[in-house]
Formats: C-alpha cells, structure tokens, sequence
C-alpha cells in the first residue's frame, strides 16, 4: 500500500458539494480513482480499435486470439522458470 498526501485547490462550492456527497474521504477518493482508471483503459482500448479499424487490419479469430494467449502465457511461464 502506498501512502500520498495530496493537496488540492478546489472551489468552494465543489468543496461543499464533494463533501456532503461525501466524496472527500480516503475510500471515496479511492473509489473514484479506481473508476477513472477503467474509464481510461476502456478509452484506451476503443482508441486502439478505431486505428485498427482505420488500418484495415481484418479481426482475428477466436481461435487465433487463443493460440495467441497461449502462446504469451507460455512464454510467461518459461521467463519465470528461469529465474527460478
């Protein structure tokens, strides 16, 4: 666990606001980090499809998509037995 102090210039009224949704806590914050984290992944995600779309590149099949699972994972795996 990591520990951060933060300090934040916030308008008065969204201080208000925040604070009787009770959104200024450790857990709220860490709520809605977490949330803006996976909004931004899935951003990332639909970003990336859209170049691959615009690139023309067909989809891959499903079962492509599992050999290629399998191929990482297995590769994970041999990295890992050698360091062991």
């Amino acid at each position: 666990m990591t520990t951060l102090e933060l300090k934040l210039n916030l308008p008065d009224e969204l201080t208000q606001r925040a604070q009787s949704a009770g959104l200024l806590n450790e857990t709220a914050i860490q709520k809605l980090l977490e949330e803006a984290v996976r909004r931004e992944s899935g951003r990332r995600l639909l970003e990336i499809a859209e170049r691959l779309h615009a690139a023309n590149i067909p989809p891959m099949t499903e079962e492509k998509i599992v050999a290629e699972v399998k191929a990482v994972r297995a590769e994970r795996r041999a990295r890992a037995a050698g360091r062991s």
